[in-house]
């Protein structure tokens, strides 16, 4: 069993026919469930995504979708929450801090990750370089939140084991555009294994990479399984 928990679904904004993709990509690499956010929803506009995606997930049982909000139209993120993490089909919330131009430690992400909380669900939240560690602090001012460092800070792993050994309720997945030596051997032996996940960013980036990647890290049998689905099935409380 893998669970990849930073996936989506939909066409991207640039010449790339992924729709159909989801399913393919998983059975090729052994993915039995993964965790989605609608491609429009991150991209263009929250509310039309989710609703696409709402639909979508009614037509299959191996996927489960991010509510993706916008920091920035609060209003619009409660409707979304309040309508479909109802419906058991979604298991989470997708906020990009890039996209939406709102940082991890903004007021507006601050009072977004505090609705997040409210709801009881996980935040999958783009990190990059240093910016984990604003996540983190965020996350500790916020009470029960938990949140997933996407890409664990890509090219800022070494601000990720900071900023997991300084936040609790901080999870860490791995998925990068670039695979530097050794990257997710050092935090594994950094962090606290229950903490972290596996992700892939499909269908931006083909799952290979973080297959490959998490490969090379030659993890020990137990936390190997945690990283490929135990820690998810928990964290999302997902059917195994």
């Amino acid at each position: 069993m893998i669970i990849d928990v930073h996936a989506h679904w939909g066409p991207w904004f640039f010449t790339m026919d992924v729709a159909a993709l989801n399913h393919a990509a998983m059975d090729r690499y052994g993915i039995g469930r993964s965790i989605v956010s609608a491609t429009e929803a991150v991209i263009y506009d929250p509310a039309t995504g989710n609703r696409a995606l709402d639909g979508w997930l009614a037509t299959t049982d191996r996927h489960y979708g991010y509510v993706t909000i916008n920091p920035r139209r609060l209003d619009q993120a409660e409707k979304d929450l309040r309508e479909y993490l109802p419906t058991g089909r979604f298991k989470g919330v997708k906020i990009h801090t890039d996209y939406t131009r709102s940082p991890a430690d903004s007021p507006q992400t601050r009072e977004a990750l505090a609705l997040v909380a409210a709801h009881g669900v996980p935040a999958l939240v783009h990190t990059w370089g240093p910016t984990v560690l604003d996540l983190a602090a965020t996350c500790e001012d916020t009470p029960g939140l938990k949140v997933i460092a996407g890409h664990m800070g890509a090219d800022g792993h070494r601000h990720a084991i900071e900023a997991a050994r300084g936040c609790d309720r901080l999870y860490l997945e791995p998925c990068y555009s670039h695979a530097p030596a050794h990257r997710i051997a050092e935090v594994a032996a950094a962090v606290n294994p229950d903490r972290l996940l596996f992700g892939t960013d499909s269908t931006l980036i083909d799952p290979a990479s973080a297959f490959g990647a998490v490969a090379a890290a030659r993890l020990d049998p137990e936390t190997a399984e945690k990283v490929a689905w135990r820690n998810a099935a928990t964290l999302f409380d997902l059917p195994v």
